[in-house]
Parts: structure tokens; sequence; C-alpha cells
């Protein structure tokens, strides 16, 4: 089951991440969302973009097409669809058209301008300075969220070097991605990239996200709130998406039975997504309750967290809302404690 879980889990992390700062934008203000959003992706982009352009085999691609292409290549092996164009070594476009993955479903009708061109300002603003090509930027003519077909754009290579707020600029309305042929686009070599191994990119593109938006959060200044705001999406989306997630394993959902045998059948749904994300999961039983346990919290290993048992906490509120939707009649608890750096932590099923 751990392969079939894989797009569940994903779907749940994604699902995750726009909550998050959908809630953050309706309970903190946009201001704050837009700071949340641009760290995320900066600290992404400085942890994944350069190795990437290796792994993808783009680095000594000019800078405007390797980095039009590493959003194009990168995105599209996450579960994202994009396009891609080359006008000429010193421009190149790409666009991630609807639905965006970004801002699931309806939740784009939430998101302000800000918030999204934050997105751009962290990553595609500062491919140049990475590069150490200062006259690299990015012009954005359509965001989705401002009701435009896709979110495009192209990097461009200017004749002279770019100030910090020079690096993104929008253009609305004076340049349009030229059309391009779909069997035309770049293509990943197939054989590299076989079903399987896609489905544990997908999976692993979403968890990417959530463990660094769990390194954001753990470094912010205010990030006791920001860690409240996760803990409340996610046990939100565990009560929202359990039914789709259990429904694609052929696992119950909205029972109203608080039976030993419901009991187990959560446990086996909620190993099933933990072993999906790598984790170590083990079901057992433990003075008469079901219980999964995890001897350490593989998401969050090497991330430096300095307070992982409070990310544990927020990022686990997921699986309480989970068994509620699972079964009104069952509730998770669980114990925890930190251990070298990560978590061990064990979950009980009661039966109410």
């Amino acid at each position: 089951m751990g392969v079939a879980a894989l797009r569940p889990l994903a779907e749940l992390y994604n699902a995750l991440l726009t909550a998050t700062v959908i809630g953050t934008v309706a309970r903190r203000g946009e201001a704050a969302a837009a700071d949340l959003v641009f760290r995320l992706f900066r600290r992404q982009h400085l942890e994944k973009f350069l190795p990437g352009l290796e792994k993808l085999g783009l680095a000594r691609e000019p800078h405007a097409v390797a980095c039009a292409l590493y959003h194009y290549h990168s995105n599209a092996l996450g579960g994202v669809r994009t396009e891609y164009l080359r006008e000429s070594d010193r421009k190149a476009w790409v666009r991630y058209p609807p639905p965006r993955w970004m801002w699931r479903g309806t939740a784009i009708a939430a998101v302000p301008h800000s918030v999204s061109a934050a997105m751009l300002r962290g990553w595609h603003g500062h491919n140049g300075v990475t590069l150490g090509n200062p006259r690299l930027g990015f012009v954005c003519t359509g965001m989705t969220v401002d009701g435009m077909p896709g979110l495009e754009g192209y990097y461009l290579e200017h004749d002279r070097e770019l100030a910090e707020a020079e690096r993104v600029r929008f253009a609305y309305g004076e340049e349009t991605m030229p059309r391009a042929d779909p069997s035309a686009m770049p293509k990943l070599d197939a054989a590299a990239w076989p079903p399987q191994r896609l489905a544990r990119v997908h999976r692993a593109y979403a968890s990417a996200y959530i463990r660094t938006l769990l390194q954001v959060l753990d470094e912010m200044p205010d990030g006791t709130q920001a860690r409240a705001e996760l803990a409340r999406a996610a046990r939100l989306v565990g009560l929202q998406f359990h039914e789709a997630a259990a429904t694609e394993l052929g696992m119950p959902s909205n029972l109203s039975a608080g039976t030993r045998e419901s009991a187990l059948a959560f446990a086996r749904w909620l190993a099933a997504m933990l072993q999906a994300d790598g984790e170590a999961a083990e079901t057992g039983e433990e003075g008469g309750e079901v219980t999964v346990s995890v001897a350490r919290w593989r998401l969050a290993e090497g991330a430096a967290l300095r307070d992982p048992l409070a990310a544990f906490q927020a990022w686990g509120a997921l699986w309480p809302g989970a068994c509620a939707a699972h079964d009104r009649f069952l509730a998770l608890s669980v114990k925890c404690a930190p251990r070298d750096g990560s978590v061990a932590a064990r979950w009980r099923v009661q039966r109410r």
C-alpha cells in the first residue's frame, strides 16, 4: 500500500500548504501571508535551484533558458502543468496554466495579488542573483489570481544590472506568451522516469514544501502564532480530505461505529500515509487500544529545527482531524518526545 498511498498523501500536503496560506490571509492579514510565502519560496530556491539545474542537465544552458526550463521540468515532475517557449538565448517563457497547484480549488479566490507575487519575488526574482548574473530578471505578464488564464512570464537577460526591485516586473497587457506547440515542448527521458518514480517525485514535491514550511515557521519571530495557524489548517484539512484519501486506497470513511475494527482500519490508513512519506510507522496494541508508532520523525530529519516538538505538534494536527472524519466515535491522541533533533511518537486510536 506504500506506493498506492503516495498520491493521496501528496494531495493532503498540497491542501495543507494552500490552507495554511489562506488561513493566514484570513486570520493574520495579507502582509503576514505574503511574508510567509516569500520566506517559503526563497528558502526552497536557496536549497533546490542549483542542485536542480545539475540534476536536470541544465547547468550549461544560457541563463534565461536554464531558468525557464528548470521551472518547466521541476514543476511537471511534481504534478504541476507547465508550458515552455524559448525565444532566444536571452529570453525564455514559462507558463503555469490553471488550475493552479499552489492555490488549490476555490481557495484561489482568496489569494491577493501580493501573496502570489511573493512567490515570484522569493524564487523567480532571485535566480539571477544565485547564478551570479545581475542582469537576469523575470517579467510577469499574468497571474491566475488576477483573473488571467495562467501564471506566465519570461526570463530576460537585460543589457544592464538590475536593482533588487527590478528583478520581478509586472507587465500586464504588454505581452503574452506566444503560441507553443505542446508536441514540440522538451520531454525528459521516459525510461529514466517510469510511473512509480514519478509517483514518488510527486509525493516528494509536496512533502518538500511542508518540510520547508516547518523550517520557515521555526525561524520566524512570530513562529508560535504561525504554527498555531498551521495546526488549525491541518486539522481542517484532515477533516475535509480524509474521505478522498481513504477512498483512493479502498478504505472506509465517515463511519459512526466506534468499534475496534474501525480503530484498526484508521490505524492502517494512518500507517500507510506515514509510510508513504518515508516514515518507519508500525501498528500495534497497548492497553487494549490500537497504536501507530514512529521511532523518529523523518520528515524533520536534517531540518535543524530549533523546536522540533512544536513543529511536530502543528503538522500532526492533520491526523486527529482525519480520525474524526473516519469515525466520529473515535479520537486520536499522541505522546511525543524530542529525540536527537527529531521526534519519537505513538498515536492511540481511542474509542469513545
